[in-house]
């Protein structure tokens, strides 16, 4: 499970990273509570996958401004 901590553009996220279909990796949301976004992937390598997310939301418009984390959980 990865867990994507974000204050601002939560459904953003949610919509970028369950849409996200690259070299096999998928997402799907399985929690929110409070700014913390938590997701299930398809691949047991949970640090790739963080690595992955991560690079999926910098590469978006506003994902040079926007104040996010990324960790395994």
């Amino acid at each position: 499970m990865i867990i994507v901590n974000c204050p601002m553009k939560r459904d953003y996220v949610t919509d970028l990273l369950e849409k996200h279909d690259q070299d096999g990796i998928t997402f799907k949301k399985v929690a929110e509570q409070g700014m913390k976004l938590s997701f299930e992937t398809n691949i047991e390598d949970e640090e790739k996958a963080a690595k992955v997310a991560k690079e999926a939301i910098k590469a978006t418009e506003i994902g040079a401004v926007l104040y996010f984390q990324v960790s395994v959980g």
